[in-house]
């Protein structure tokens, strides 16, 4: 079954982005990543990591998705469930990932 690309799975409520990532991240590649989280597609997050989103997405807890842009750059987007004033951000990783 195919899902419609706009579909969310939970609400990402405000969404904000890190002043780092803004600068270094490249607009569309934030974009469709958004799409993609809010579809359930957690990018590059090992299969533990995703299988804690999913029971995350259950209970209503922290849910966290890496993507990588078009020059290689990963960041993180984090939907917080408590934090009723920014549902979500977008933050560069700046470290070594394997």
């Amino acid at each position: 079954m195919m899902t419609h690309p706009l579909s969310k799975r939970f609400p990402l409520g405000q969404t904000v982005i890190t002043p780092g990532a803004l600068d270094r991240l490249h607009p569309a590649d934030v974009y469709e990543a958004i799409l993609r989280h809010a579809r359930g597609d957690w990018g590059n997050c090992c299969p533990q990591d995703a299988a804690e989103n999913e029971l995350s997405l259950r209970e209503g807890l922290r849910l966290v998705s890496i993507y990588r842009d078009r020059t290689g750059e990963h960041f993180y987007i984090i939907t917080e469930s408590r934090t009723p004033d920014i549902g979500s951000a977008i933050r560069r990783f700046s470290g070594h990932f394997s």
